[in-house]
């Protein structure tokens, strides 16, 4: 018997800073699309959005948002 712990939105509501922290990370190290959607953060920040459609975008809305970001950012 394997027992799976479940979370409620309002957990993933009070983690939703730290997941996009997470992505922004991921982002900044280069990681490739399809780590970052195998990633934790990525599935419930999918998870916030389809509950939630009003109030969060969609992952991959935030990972294009971050990449833009950072194609505009110097170097410096």
């Amino acid at each position: 018997m394997t027992m799976e712990a479940t979370l409620t939105i309002g957990e993933l509501e009070a983690k939703y800073f730290m997941y996009c922290k997470a992505m922004r990370t991921m982002v900044s190290e280069g990681r490739s699309t399809q780590e970052i959607e195998r990633s934790l953060c990525w599935h419930r920040m999918a998870l916030l959005h389809r509950s939630l459609p009003a109030q969060y975008k969609a992952p991959d809305h935030l990972l294009l948002s971050l990449r833009r970001c950072q194609s505009i950012t110097p170097l410096d």
